[in-house]
This record gives structure tokens, C-alpha cells and sequence, in this order.
């Protein structure tokens, strides 16, 4: 099994100067400590206007300065918001393209299409035709990702002309495709379109067993990729703290676990938000007390001290779980809480089950393999331009170099002069 670490940024208020320089520095401490102790993912949220639940809007910049700061581990996207209004699907390539350069070919691209409404009316997004915007965005930046030129689309969503997107990742043809999941539905639909699913449903691994089970069938039997490659995997997230005193990882996890749903239940739920204004932090007060741990549902298996969390983790690899993702930053938790229970962790549990995780990557690609070779067959690729067919892109001042220079201002008249001269010579040779 392999494991990661999740963030959302969550600053509960009252805040104070520099309080988001703190949370943003500690996360990148703490991704740089995860990297040193072999965990093998971090993922990171974009979420836009969700105060105090979520301060990650440019994901790609966290990951960006991450990859920097850390040699192996894989960086996440979880996930970007791919519906145009959000993300030109143009922008999304060019942006996944370019953090696989610089993290040399370590990024993970995990999409989806958000639901609060903060966010969608936000950007002009229509909630009921998100899921439609999401499908055809991901299909369009994969097959920017890899095709040279891109032909261009006219789709009901966004049109571009044919042009070629640049940079390429490291990654052939693309990063591992993810969405994100929070019930039985995507997970249906992830294993459709054989793409990785991220799900945040809080099970317990008994329940696991039934989303797994569903997941490899679905892949086996209806699978036609949405990108060019599949990514058949399954990654849970889950509540994390560790400590050699069950009591203790209990008291360290229940505010920020219990403000993550509450937080999350505001902004999706049953909140009223006025923007600048509402104080979450302080509505969590009043009803903490009522609220035990219970709100994460089954999302809590891995509190506790390693023997515990051993054992939660043993029933999710039993049943073919690929992934386990910690959520730790979340409500107040202290950065030296995090901390170390990251390295009790990865000293005392991690290791056994990272043993032989190769070798079961492997066999599993294996049994896969006829089933994947079905699938890319049945995937309907966008046509490649002839060369004849690829329209050719005059320049806005081809035209003003074709004119009079008396109607030129005379500071850029040395300037057109030189284009001519430059166009005189492209041309002659």
C-alpha cells in the first residue's frame, strides 16, 4: 500500500498578520518532512472563496514550491476544478505540463467539478451541468497534453482553434488521470473512464471492500478511457493521528476533524455565508460539545496509536485499497502535532506495508493488462491534422508592417523597420 498526505489550508479565524504566511510555510514543512520519511504522495485541494475550510485556491503554485523542497514524493493534484469557468482547459494542460517539468515528472492529476455554491455562482458555473463540464474539459487537456498540434473542438462548453499546447509533461502520454469521489456513483464513473478514484466518502474498510470490488468490475467490463492512458487505481482518505497513547492521537484529532465537517457542512450544507464576515470558528464553538468524533463516520480508523491504525490499515490492503490518505491539517492542529505523527508513522507502521508494494503494483498490472489493452481499443481518438489541414497563425503585425511609415509614431518606427528587414530575410531564404 502506499500512502499521502492531504491539504485544504484550513484557517479557522480569528486571524491575524501573517497568520496565512504561517499555515502556508508549515504545510510546505510538512510536505518537505513527508518527502524525507517516504510517504509517497501530497496531494493538494483548489477550492475558491471558502473561508476558513479551504485558503487553497492556487494549488498549483503549493505544489510548484513543494516540488522544489522534496526529491521522490509524488504531488497531487486533488483536485483541479476542471468545469472552463474555473480553468480554461488550455490553462489546465499548460499549467500540469509545466509543475510535471519542474517536479521532473512527479505530478498526479486528480480533477472534478466542485459543488458548493460559493464557488459555482462565483465563476458562473451551472451547477447542473458541471459533471458535463468536467467530462468534456478532462477529455479536451488530455488530448492537449499529447497531441502535436492540438486540432482544436467546438464543444458545448468551450471551443478553441487548433493550436499546439506547450510545454509536454515528462510523463508519456500524460500524469495519471484521478477524480474525485464521494460515493458509489463516481466511483462507477472513475472505472468508466479508466481514471483513478480519490474518494473522500469516509468509509470503513468493510465498505471498502464493496467500492473496490465494483470499482475493478466496472474497469474490467466498461472501461473506455477518457484520456490515453488508464490509471486503475483506488486511494481512500481518511482522518489521521498517531500516537503511542490512543487517548492522546484521540484529543490531538477531534477539534480539527470535528471543524473539517462542520466547516465543510457550512459551505455545502446547511451554512449561511455573508463573504468577509461570518466567523465559522466561532459557530463551531457553540455546538463543538455536541459533536463527537461520529461526524467523520467511519473516517476515523486511522486515530489512534500504530497498533491501531495498523489494523484499519491491514482491512483496507486486504481489500485491494491501493492508497490511504491522511487528513491531519485540519481546524487548529498544531504543526508539531502533525509532525510527529508522521514520524511515528513512517517509523513504526509504514514500512511493512510499503514492503513488496512494488511486486503487488506489478502482479495487479498484470491481471489487468487484457483488460486494458480492451479498453484503449475501444477509445475513439481525436483525429491528427495533415500538415495541409493546420491553418496558418499571421501575425497582428504582419499587417502594420505592410503600412506607410509616415503613420507610424516615430518610436516605433525603428521598430517596424527592423520586423521588415527580419521578414525580408525569413522570406529570401
Amino acid at each position: 500500500m502506499r500512502f499521502g498526505v492531504f491539504y485544504e489550508h484550513q484557517l479557522p479565524r480569528p486571524w491575524e498578520e501573517g497568520s496565512e504566511l504561517k499555515l502556508f510555510q508549515e504545510a510546505l514543512d510538512q510536505v518537505e518532512l513527508a518527502d524525507r520519511l517516504g510517504i509517497d504522495y501530497a496531494w493538494e485541494v483548489e477550492h475558491h472563496f471558502l473561508e476558513e475550510y479551504s485558503h487553497s485556491s492556487a494549488p498549483e503554485v503549493f505544489l510548484a514550491a513543494a516540488s522544489q523542497r522534496t526529491r521522490r514524493i509524488r504531488l497531487g493534484h486533488g483536485i483541479v476544478l476542471m468545469p472552463p469557468g474555473y480553468n480554461h482547459p488550455a490553462r489546465v494542460a499548460e499549467r500540469i505540463a509545466t509543475l510535471d517539468l519542474v517536479s521532473k515528472g512527479r505530478v498526479d492529476w486528480g480533477t472534478g467539478e466542485s459543488a458548493s455554491r460559493a464557488e459555482l455562482e462565483g465563476f458562473g458555473v451551472t451547477p447542473g451541468e458541471r459533471r458535463a463540464m468536467w467530462r468534456e474539459s478532462v477529455e479536451q487537456a488530455a488530448n492537449m497534453l499529447v497531441m502535436n498540434p492540438y486540432p482544436g473542438f467546438q464543444g458545448k462548453y468551450f471551443s478553441m482553434p487548433p493550436r499546439n499546447v506547450v510545454p509536454k509533461p515528462v510523463q508519456k502520454p500524460h500524469p495519471p488521470l484521478w477524480v474525485a469521489c464521494s460515493n458509489r456513483e463516481t466511483i462507477h464513473l472513475a472505472a468508466q473512464l479508466g481514471i483513478g478514484a480519490l474518494t473522500f466518502a469516509f468509509i470503513d474498510p468493510s465498505e471498502a471492500k464493496h467500492w473496490v470490488d465494483g470499482y475493478y468490475e466496472t474497469f474490467k467490463k466498461e472501461c473506455v478511457p477518457i484520456g490515453h492512458a488508464v490509471n486503475p487505481n483506488i486511494a481512500m482518505v481518511t482522518g489521521f493521528s498517531c500516537d503511542r497513547d490512543a487517548d492522546a492521537a484521540a484529543r490531538r484529532a477531534a477539534d480539527g476533524f470535528r471543524f473539517f465537517q462542520f466547516a465543510l457542512g457550512h459551505h455545502y450544507a446547511f451554512g449561511k455565508h455573508q463573504p468577509g464576515r461570518t466567523n465559522i470558528w466561532n459557530k463551531f464553538l457553540a455546538v463543538r460539545e455536541q459533536l463527537g468524533l461520529e461526524v467523520l463516520g467511519a473516517g476515523t480508523g486511522c486515530v489512534g496509536t500504530p497498533d491501531q491504525i495498523r489494523a484499519t490499515l491491514s482491512a483496507f490492503q486486504s481489500h485491494g485499497v491501493d492508497q490511504t490518505v491522511f487528513i491531519q491539517q485540519g481546524g487548529k492542529n498544531r504543526h508539531e502535532d502533525i509532525c510527529d505523527s508522521l514520524e511515528l508513522f513512517a517509523r513504526e507502521v509504514m514500512p511493512e506495508f510499503h514492503e513488496g508494494e512494488e511486486e503487488r503494483q506489478a502482479r495487479k498490472m498484470r491481471e489487468l493488462a487484457p483488460y486494458i489493452e480492451a479498453a484503449m481499443a475501444r477509445k475513439e481518438k481525436l483525429g491528427e491534422l495533415r500538415d495541409e489541414e493546420i491553418p496558418i497563425v499571421e501575425a497582428y503585425g504582419f499587417s502594420i508592417a505592410q503600412t506607410d511609415l509616415d503613420k507610424i509614431p516615430e518610436a516605433n518606427r525603428r521598430r517596424i523597420m527592423t520586423f521588415r528587414r527580419m521578414r525580408e530575410i525569413a522570406e529570401r531564404s
